[in-house]
């Protein structure tokens, strides 16, 4: 049987998402920020208080809720969040119930996360420049993008759900 673009009944698509993922929100929150930017604060040893294990549990938070997000967009959406292969349909199911962009909350999550685990200012400061990002990306393209392309369902998803938070 032929394989066809965009068939679930393959695992190309969950390779897709899966190099997506080590590249993309894995280059924002794990590469960039802690190998690049700011590689010397993973030689400080790990303090087991209560901070440590609030930040533990924002990244595990985060981690989580893009893998949920990624996997409604591959298993619903028949896309991945890469630019080049989006979903095809509007997802507006698990978190994005309540949210038009848990994903890029996921990942802001996992950084702030990270923020606090090593009591860094400067990746606070990263982390608040990368929402920034976000934002110009979803007003500037994004929603323009979705507006086009799914008309009136999707101006119906932005009145009932928030933006943001």
């Amino acid at each position: 049987m032929a394989e066809k673009k965009g068939d679930l009944s393959t695992p190309r698509i969950l390779v897709k998402l899966i190099l997506f993922t080590l590249l993309v929100p894995g280059g924002v929150t794990i590469w960039l920020p802690l190998f690049v930017l700011f590689p010397q604060i993973r030689l400080r040893p790990v303090a087991w208080n209560l901070p440590t294990f609030g930040a533990i549990a924002l990244i595990a938070i985060g981690a989580a809720g893009y893998l949920w997000c990624a996997l409604d967009f591959a298993f619903f959406g028949k896309g991945t969040p890469a630019p080049i292969d989006m979903p095809k349909y509007l997802v507006m199911r698990g978190p994005y119930k309540y949210t038009r962009n848990p994903m890029y909350i996921s990942v802001l999550l996992i950084i702030f996360g990270q923020a606090i685990r090593y009591a860094s200012g400067r990746i606070t400061a990263y982390g608040l420049l990368v929402w920034l990002g976000f934002h110009i990306v979803v007003v500037v393209l994004e929603e323009p993008h979705l507006r086009q392309e799914q008309g009136a369902a999707y101006d119906e998803y932005c009145r009932r759900v928030p933006r943001w938070i």
